[in-house]
């Protein structure tokens, strides 16, 4: 008997429910641990107060001397509920979040005078070890110096004992080597940007807000059972393991009752995220067994980036307390949905409107159809550089499988709004008579309201979709930093608004229009412009392939293949020209994910040339043995008979030989194929290597993996199966 699989699986089946205290109703609890508006308005001076309150609302500059009140405030309401540390909490171009903790506790040189400091200078900036932190060639590698500076625009959060400072990571030089600074910096481009836009339609606008709800998908595996399975440790997903006789065929789980385990984990979990702040609100099975979802009411995009940076961790976190592993990979298990995480964008004005909710009047509708169709248009334009935002080795095996979307970005807008848009575009060119701009107000824009009542479909194999009030980019992946996504979206449509606005100028002022009939003119053109965009049918079918291509539109099914966007001189030419990032941050950041590519892709070869040749052919032979040893007795009783009473059992014994030696002689070749990218020259090259001529060989060694799983004795078998890692509660 297989002794760790089967003592995994008694382990996972003797868990007990993990009991879990309600602290008191949400409402209550919410933000305790935040340093928000109301921690500062009892820990801090008046003018400290304002100073915040003027960054966060304005981008003001906080003087260096108010720095030191707003830290000596900070200092004392975290003594007040025990902390012990502090940090600067950023998110390296790692994917993930990185801090260094250092204790509020300081003596004198002599061992006297036992303090807790804080100050403005800690507050403001600090210098961790840069060095080893991903740079795509931004710094030397013997150079360890970076700075983090504090967002004040993130409110700093308890967690555990410690103090964390959400801040932006430099360089010595001043390049980002983070997420969030170029978030930033695309946050404020679209601010400025759609601010004047939404000025067309009421002077009183003086701020235009981004805002970001995720839909954040996760798997949860019984802690026990993931040990069992080292792909699972190492990469994040299985690398073989043949598929379960029941996956979601029956589609029983979705929306099904939570298991009480898992419920009891989404509780807990649910009190931390009440604690610091986010807002999570809905949960619910999703539709593989063992996959779940949550997602949070909307908020502003940086903020809510940095609250599903920090869920990951908290998950995490929370799981071990349940015995539970969290799986953020987009395709850990073969035959089921993989998960993704849905950006849910829209645009607020500081007036209280959404700026992408369809109104009751016609001005209130022609500002809804202006910043629609510009963001439709910004798509179109920069349909490349979509998908190359969402690109990553996990998440090219999620698109195009059980319904996320495909490669080819499209946007899907429903038949209502499909309608809408062919009756602007048949309006007549030039200046629009009375009886048209009758005509267009009453019959066509008035009808958009009916949209209020979300009668659009939702079209799931749609990777970027308007869903009533909102745009939905679908084909986000449940293990990528939203910042990456979200500083494209918000890059694209700013420089789209900003093209806009110049268009409409230009005819009011050259050609004399009104303002309503120079934007409707322009939005027209851009209808026509984009229609090859606009796709509602089945993402998934071959048709669709076809049609795209004869559409023009892109259809970069690997990593290597679509990350080329991000360094062409369109993507150049938009990120400088808004200020969100210098040739140097863009050209790093390619690097790096070419690099990230190409590393994990090398991970998993070794993974699962190492379970391959050290579970699997092993337990094979083993068997195989026990069968010879049959055929062996049925020889020495039946004589000359045995060769047709022992038939099967020798079928079985080739077969298995077969395996393994197609096993063998493709992780040989694999490895050589390894060997050969390493020493290419550059990371485009060796990136390429690896997608096109190791990566192929995990599939074939996983199928005669797969085979032989039903093949030899389960009582054999080494490896935790599909049925116990998705079906064990």
């Amino acid at each position: 008997m297989s002794t760790f699989r089967f003592q995994s699986l008694k382990e996972s089946s003797r868990r007990q429910t993990v009991e879990v205290k309600e602290l008191d109703r949400k409402s209550i609890i919410f933000g305790s641990n935040v340093f928000n508006d109301k921690a500062m308005r009892q820990f801090l001076t008046s003018e400290a107060y304002k100073a915040v309150k003027g960054a966060v609302q304005h981008g003001s500059k906080i003087d260096r001397k108010l720095a030191d009140y707003i830290a000596m405030g900070m200092k004392e309401w975290a003594l007040s509920k025990g902390v012990t540390h502090y940090t600067h909490w950023f998110q390296p171009l790692t994917g993930a979040t990185a801090e260094k903790h250092d204790a509020f506790f300081e003596t004198s040189f002599d061992g006297l005078d036992p303090v807790e400091k804080f100050g403005g200078s800690q507050l403001v900036q600090q210098e961790p070890d840069a060095s080893s932190f991903p740079n795509g060639g931004i710094r030397n590698t013997f150079e360890a110096r970076g700075y983090t500076a504090w967002d004040p625009t993130s409110p700093a959060f308890i967690y555990g004992t410690t103090l964390c400072i959400p801040t932006v990571f430099v360089s010595y030089t001043g390049e980002a080597l983070d997420n969030k600074a170029p978030l930033l910096r695309a946050l404020s481009a679209i601010d400025d940007a759609a601010t004047e836009v939404a000025r067309y339609f009421d002077k009183n606008v003086k701020k235009v807000t981004p805002t970001l709800g995720w839909e954040q998908e996760y798997f949860l595996i019984d802690s026990a059972l993931a040990a069992s399975r080292p792909d699972i440790l190492l990469t994040g997903r299985t690398l073989l393991g043949h598929t379960s006789a029941k996956g979601q065929q029956l589609e029983d789980h979705y929306f099904g009752s939570i298991p009480t385990r898992v419920l009891n984990y989404m509780r807990d979990l649910e009190n931390e995220c009440m604690l610091l702040g986010i807002p999570v609100k809905t949960r619910h099975n999703e539709v593989a067994p063992n996959q779940f979802e949550l997602a949070p009411i909307f908020e502003e995009t940086n903020l809510a980036v940095d609250h599903n940076s920090l869920l990951m961790d908290v998950m995490q976190k929370v799981a071990e307390r349940h015995f539970f592993k969290v799986l953020f990979h987009e395709k850990p298990f073969k035959g089921v949905n993989g998960s993704g995480k849905h950006n849910n964008w829209s645009l607020a004005t500081d007036t209280g409107i959404n700026l992408l909710a369809p109104g009751k009047t016609p001005m209130s509708n022609l500002q809804f159809l202006t910043f629609f169709i510009n963001t439709i248009k910004a798509v179109h334009v920069y349909e490349e550089l979509m998908r190359a935002s969402i690109a990553s080795a996990s998440n090219d095996h999620r698109l195009g499988a059980n319904e996320a979307p495909p490669a080819i970005i499209s946007v899907f807008i429903g038949q209502q709004l499909f309608k809408v848009l062919e009756n602007l575009e048949n309006v007549t060119d030039g200046k629009l008579s009375p009886e048209e701009k009758t005509d267009l107000k009453l019959n066509v824009v008035g009808k958009i309201p009916d949209v209020l009542l979300d009668n659009t479909d939702r079209n799931r194999t749609s990777p970027f979709a308007f869903t009533g009030n909102k745009f939905e980019f679908r084909a986000v992946g449940s293990s990528a930093n939203c910042a990456v996504s979200m500083t494209t979206l918000n890059s694209i449509v700013a420089r789209q608004l900003i093209d806009f606005k110049k268009e409409v100028d230009a005819l009011i002022e050259g050609k004399d229009l009104k303002k309503d009939e120079a934007i409707f003119n322009v939005l027209r053109e851009y209808i026509k412009q984009t229609k090859a965009i606009l796709f509602e049918g089945d993402g998934y079918s071959d048709d669709w392939q076809v049609e795209a291509a004869k559409r023009k539109l892109s259809n970069h099914k690997t990593t290597p293949e679509a990350l080329k966007a991000k360094v062409s001189k369109k993507a150049m030419d938009l990120f400088e020209g808004l200020g969100v990032m210098n040739h140097v941050e863009v050209e790093a950041r390619y690097e790096i994910e070419l690099e990230e590519y190409t590393k994990k892709i090398q991970i998993e070869g070794r993974v699962l040339g190492d379970i391959a040749r050290n579970h699997v052919i092993p337990t094979a032979i083993k068997y195989q043995n026990t069968l010879i040893e049959n055929v062996k007795g049925l020889k020495e009783i039946f004589g000359n008979e045995f060769e047709q009473i022992a038939k099967e059992q020798i079928v079985l014994i080739k077969e298995i030989s077969a395996h393994i030696e197609g096993i063998n002689s493709n992780v040989e070749a694999m490895t050589e194929e390894r060997k050969t990218a390493n020493n290419l020259a550059s990371a485009e090259q060796m990136a390429a290597a690896y997608c096109d001529t190791v990566k192929p060989y995990f599939d074939v060694i996983r199928e005669h993996c797969d085979k032989l799983e039903l093949l030899v004795d389960d009582e054999t078998w080494t490896l935790t199966k599909y049925r116990e890692l998705l079906f064990t509660r």
